[in-house]
């Protein structure tokens, strides 16, 4: 669950040496003379590269930010941070190819970019903070942590640097009370909290997170501690405080109750008091500094009670804590991600989800006076801010993400990551199409038309459903509906209720009836769709991974008219979930406690439906995700295989809830598309 041009080459205008340097690809050196295919396919889609973590430099005239690719040879992710001149003229590689190196952040003089990095091929390697210079040589790593660093960040005045780092495992001790030297034995976990597992980490012991300060010569300083994790650091102006995150209200796994925290940034202290700054019950997080050190703004939940379907808010609050906070979003009812002060403090920034899109949004930081930085149909899903303009990484249907700077009110994309790649390939024009829902609401989805789609034929239509329970298709890049319509299918994306977008209420509509509005949202657009001569009746697909996999299950309890289906990571039988996959406290807040009120987990489980399932259906997730666990896909599987049901189960090896290893992304689109080909369209 809760769980985007025509071809220019890159201009490598020089290459930093350094340790983590820049080695030439094969594709980089050599051009492919084969005949490039018309239509999207899933090599494309595998060799995608996505940027990552915008970052302007303090000059304004350069912007770095990391790429993320796949090597299907080795098997692997890797991610390479590289910079481009804010006038997009001059791209330059600063990592190595297979040198795993992310969040680069430059030094307040600009002189240097630092980064959270590995060397060599260690996969047990601890991630230190590394130094580039700009003017070329190696990398130096400037951090020596045993247990590693998690984040850093700069101070202001450049005189220091703020370490996130986790609590080291404990010594073993002998009877004289010497460390022991650690021995590859397995142990037992030992557990007692009340959160014991997360998904990509296991079992969640008392290690926790913490916050140091760090000069680059002696040790680091520990200023935040307790039985708490402390996140999302931020420098004050000045370099004297740092506000951060972090759940200190009783026990903090039983509650949703994040706080914005101030701390002391002198290492020379000897104690380091707590200035708390919000007190809402709710959640508060992601802080950002005004200007003038005076205002923090943050992202506010006002009412917890509604989960993730409650709207979240931007706030400002005095950085003292006094007072009461400024909501300045009350009368904009979406979502509101990554909050940041603008250079003069006139605005507080941040990204949206607007009815499909993903917007670049401004407010005034007094009266709340609301304009769009950055819109259209697009999906923003990173920015940087700077005097001379912003930096954004941003995608629309038929554009991957790539790197963008506006300034003056003139937007460029300063890079083309995928052109290459893309170049010469028809992809499936993008409709939106509205129908009346569930109550009569009206419900949009994003419909895919293949690239020589024929007006008035009807096609084999898949319904492409997303994760959550909240969330949204958008205006990005969609690989699943861009692979659909390459192969001949008409693919749905729709955006039901519980959907974040389209207001609070049409999210809350999903609290404690998963099934219920967005069943008949789908339901309603393929009678639409159908009715229209756009989809073929007989040839009707559903699936979805995570929320998408879980109404998927939901769906085929209810209908019949879908050929075939795909259930990825997804629940089913939703009891027997709790305590096994991470959601505890958000199953108890939305549907109580399993034995005092089953009646309200067995009323949407669609487990007690699976009697009536008629589809073929895969099913299919990570053996070891945590956060929508295996096991209840294997009960789906053994329910339809009992009942004599075409139905297969595929289980990926060492994967979480996300599928990383290249080989198993092929795998899953390969196996998607062949069970629909089968069911769907009735191929052998």
């Amino acid at each position: 669950m809760k769980n985007k041009v025509s071809f220019k080459r890159l201009l490598l205008a020089g290459t930093i040496a350094s340790g983590f340097g820049f080695t030439p690809s094969v594709a980089e050196e050599t051009k492919a003379e084969t005949t490039k295919p018309t239509t999207l396919q899933i090599d494309h889609l595998i060799n995608l590269k996505t940027p990552r973590d915008v970052q302007i430099s303090p000059e304004g005239d350069w912007v770095a930010y990391v790429v993320r690719r796949n090597d299907e040879e080795k098997d692997k992710g890797f991610s390479q941070i590289w910079m481009t001149s804010a006038d997009g003229t001059q791209t330059i590689p600063l990592t190595a190819t297979y040198a795993n190196a992310s969040s680069p952040r430059w030094s307040p003089d600009g002189k240097n970019i630092a980064f959270v990095g590995t060397r060599g091929d260690d996969e047990d390697a601890k991630s230190q903070v590394w130094l580039l210079n700009r003017l070329g040589g190696e990398a130096q790593q400037y951090t020596s942590v045993e247990q590693g660093v998690d984040g850093f960040s700069w101070s202001p005045d450049g005189k220091q640097m703020l370490l996130s780092i986790t609590d080291p495992e404990p010594k073993e001790k002998d009877k004289d009370g010497k460390d022991v030297e650690k021995k590859d034995k397995p142990k037992p976990w030992v557990i007692d909290r009340l959160q014991f597992k997360q998904d990509y980490v296991g079992y969640l012991d008392r290690k926790r997170t913490h916050l140091y300060l760090y000069d680059g010569k002696n040790a680091p300083v520990q200023i935040t501690s307790g039985d708490y994790d402390d996140e999302s650091p931020r420098w004050s102006p000045d370099s004297s405080k740092i506000a951060f995150v972090s759940k200190r209200d009783g026990d903090p796994d039983s509650n949703n109750n994040s706080d914005i925290w101030v701390v002391s940034a002198d290492a020379t202290a000897k104690e380091h008091p707590l200035t708390q700054v919000t007190v809402n019950k709710g959640s508060d997080y992601s802080p950002s500094w005004s200007p003038d050190g005076k205002s923090i703004a943050y992202v506010t939940v006002t009412e917890p009670a509604k989960l993730w379907y409650a709207t979240q808010h931007l706030a400002v609050k005095s950085s003292t804590g006094e007072g009461t906070p400024n909501i300045l979003t009350t009368n904009y009812d979406r979502m509101v991600y990554s909050p940041e002060y603008g250079p003069k403090g006139k605005y507080v920034y941040f990204v949206s989800d607007d009815a499909g899109n993903s917007p670049l949004m401004k407010v005034n930081a007094k009266n709340g006076k609301l304009a769009t930085a950055i819109g259209g149909e697009i999906a923003v899903s990173d920015y940087s801010l700077h005097k001379q303009g912003v930096a954004t990484i941003q995608s629309g249907h038929n554009a991957p993400f790539d790197v963008h700077f506006t300034k003056k009110g003139k937007r460029k994309q300063i890079t083309v990551l995928n052109d290459e790649l893309l170049d010469g390939v028809k992809l499936g024009k993008v409709e939106r199409l509205s129908v009346a829902g569930w109550n009569n609401e009206p419900v949009e989805s994003f419909v895919y038309y293949p690239p020589n789609h024929e007006a008035g034929k009807a096609y084999p239509t898949i319904f492409v459903l997303h994760g959550g329970p909240v969330g949204q298709h958008d205006t990005s890049f969609d690989a699943w509906g861009q692979i659909y319509a390459s192969k001949g299918y008409i693919a749905v994306l729709p955006n039901p209720h519980g959907s974040t977008g389209y207001g609070e209420a049409f999210t809350y509509s999903l609290f404690q009836k998963w099934g219920v509005p967005d069943f008949a949202d789908v339901d309603a657009i393929a009678d639409h769709l159908v009715a229209s001569g756009i989809s073929d009746s007989d040839k009707l697909g559903v699936g979805g991974w995570s929320y998408g996999g879980i109404l998927t299950n939901y769906v085929i309890t209810k209908s019949e008219r879908f050929k075939g289906a795909v259930s990825g990571a997804s629940e089913v039988n939703y009891r027997a979930n709790y305590g096994h996959d991470h959601y505890q406290h958000f199953w108890e807040v939305e549907l109580g406690l399993p034995w005092e009120n089953p009646a309200a987990w067995e009323a949407i489980s669609p487990f007690n439906d699976v009697g009536k399932v008629t589809t073929p259906t895969l099913v299919i997730g990570g053996h070891e995700d945590w956060n929508v666990p295996i096991q209840n896909s294997e009960q789906l599987y053994q329910a339809l295989k009992r009942r004599g049901l075409d139905t297969q189960l595929v289980v990926y090896p060492g994967e979480h809830h996300g599928i990383r290893r290249p080989t198993f992304q092929r795998d899953r689109y390969e196996r998607f598309l062949g069970w629909f080909d089968k069911y769907v369209k009735g191929k052998e």
